[in-house]
């Protein structure tokens, strides 16, 4: 329970400032009642005024309580976080507001938000601080011919009259150096501003990027992370085996739903931007145990020309555009134990050639794989884009 602390003044500082207020509140009234001022004379010393009570009594917002959650103290002090919103600091001044409304659904056109740009400082290893630059931009979307108008309107991706996907067109280039490969997709992002940037920004563009569809801006975000060199996924809320408990959304794709309702949901998640090379999941371990539900589900990928890249949980099915997450890196929200899972995905890419890590927008999960990212090189590994351990020969 959080509680505002009482404010405390002098009392002739007070009574001053009291003064002040009212010879204030005497010009406002005296400029509404002449008539030779009129309204616009009257508007102007209203917002005079209302410039001189911010100036006499402070800053509006300073009263406000502010808490920040560590969440890796929260994790140290076995603090149960099951789901992205758990996740979320309290939006900071400048963000967008985590209300209800980030879940509703959002009727606002593709590219209502225009593209996010900035840079990051992070400090590396021993304290020095070295400006990360964004990697090669990817091509701006959308992509022509591959984008048409939806049963409701909205643009969805197609397949393009050539025969090239969108799996092909959004996802980040890559040339095998004959390295054994590592892929690593983080996601959960969209939701918080601050730690949208701090991914798309300190993480190196071979890591591959997820975000929620119910995030607001949501393709100026997208727009953000190809300038900067990342490929996309979009997630899919699945129904988790303890949903409704577990509620992943409004447009949750439900393992008991009619191909048709299944169908629509997936209509209006692919609609909610542009620039994806395909989708994940977002919990589902019902929805994906359920083979009606998920032939239903790539049936549509499929005919869309999208990859499925799932965090673990769908286990090892085949099929071009397919790949499946090794391990989650962050079930443990501590430091050591992210390292641990991390060296773990190095030993399956040496073992097997290539593995692919899934992991959640914590600042802790981006700050160890930033980390992690830098000596990768150096022990002999490639670090990958998630779409390159898709592709089948």
């Amino acid at each position: 329970m959080f509680s505002k602390k009482p404010i405390t003044a002098n009392a002739a500082p007070a009574a001053a400032v009291t003064g002040r207020l009212e010879q204030a509140r005497v010009l406002a009234l005296s400029a509404i009642k002449n008539p030779y001022l009129g309204a616009g004379g009257a508007g102007l010393l209203f917002l005079l005024t209302l410039a001189t009570l911010v100036l006499l009594t402070g800053d509006p917002k300073a009263g406000a309580p502010m808490v920040r959650i560590s969440l890796t103290q929260a994790a140290e002090q076995g603090v149960a976080l099951p789901g992205w919103r758990e996740g979320l600091t309290p939006p900071t001044e400048g963000e967008a507001p985590l209300t209800s409304s980030v879940y509703a659904l959002s009727e606002a056109p593709l590219g209502d938000a225009p593209p996010i740009s900035g840079s990051a400082v992070i400090t590396l290893p021993g304290g020095a601080a070295a400006p990360v630059s964004p990697g090669s931009p990817l091509a701006a979307a959308p992509i022509a011919g591959l984008i048409a108008p939806g049963p409701g309107g909205a643009p969805l991706p197609i397949i393009g009259a050539d025969g090239r996907t969108p799996a092909e067109a959004y996802a980040r280039p890559f040339t095998p150096n004959g390295k054994p490969r590592v892929a690593l997709v983080v996601g959960g992002l969209g939701l918080n501003a601050a730690l949208t940037r701090r991914a798309i920004e300190t993480l190196p563009p071979e890591v591959t990027l997820s975000f929620a569809p119910y995030a607001e801006g949501l393709q100026g975000w997208i727009d953000m992370a190809r300038a900067n060199g990342h490929e996309v996924l979009l997630e899919a809320p699945m129904e988790p085996s303890d949903y409704p408990q577990n509620d992943p959304g409004p447009m949750t794709l439900l393992a008991g739903g009619r191909p048709e309702e299944t169908t629509r949901k997936l209509e209006w998640l692919l609609s909610r931007a542009t620039g994806y090379f395909g989708l994940t999941n977002y919990l589902g371990s019902r929805f994906m145990e359920t083979p009606s539900a998920m032939n239903t589900f790539t049936g549509v990928l499929r005919q869309r020309g999208l990859a499925f890249v799932d965090d673990g949980s769908a286990g090892r099915g085949g099929g071009a555009g397919r790949a499946s997450a090794d391990r989650v890196i962050d079930e443990d929200l501590s430091a050591e134990a992210i390292n641990r899972q991390l060296v773990a995905l190095e030993a399956a890419a040496r073992a097997r050639g290539q593995a692919l890590g899934s992991g959640f927008a914590y600042p802790v999960t981006v700050d160890e794989a930033a980390r992690w990212a830098q000596g990768l090189t150096d022990r002999g590994f490639q670090l990958a884009p998630a779409s390159a351990l898709t592709r089948r020969s």
